[in-house]
């Protein structure tokens, strides 16, 4: 019978600011890696009110795409009852503070043009950690 085996690991980070992307594609495959799990999932979450995970392509004209998207969606400048950050707090809610991919064969499934990327929604520069939870079979 297969072992079940649950393996964690935190990644701490700073950002610069609103609207700055942070790439941490490498740091999944590092840390499925150092499971040793071959088959099972990966959770990622960022425990911030204000910074969120997105799966998409890391190209820098969608990325700018995005960062307009929201203006529209949720402007920075707006009559906000919240003081100086209620738009990231509201910018933060369009997108989900975790994210789960599968692992098969002892690497993350994903997509040819996938990346992981914590988009900061704060206003200036902030601390920021990520939990990467790998749960499966040796």
């Amino acid at each position: 019978m297969p072992e079940l085996k649950v393996f964690n690991f935190t990644h701490n980070f700073s950002t610069k600011g609103e609207g700055e992307y942070f790439d941490l594609t490498d740091m999944v495959h590092k840390v499925v890696a150092e499971s040793g799990i071959r088959n099972g999932l990966m959770h990622v979450f960022a425990p911030h009110a204000t910074g969120v995970l997105i799966l998409t392509e890391n190209d820098p004209a969608l990325l700018e795409d995005i960062r307009s998207f929201i203006e529209k969606v949720v402007p920075r400048s707006s009559d906000y009852r919240h003081p100086s950050n209620a738009h990231s707090h509201l910018r933060s809610i369009l997108f989900a503070p975790d994210r789960t991919i599968p692992v098969v064969d002892g690497r993350a499934s994903l997509g040819t043009w996938q990346s992981l990327l914590f988009l900061e929604t704060d206003v200036h520069s902030r601390r920021r950690s990520v939990i990467f939870q790998v749960i499966g079979v040796i």
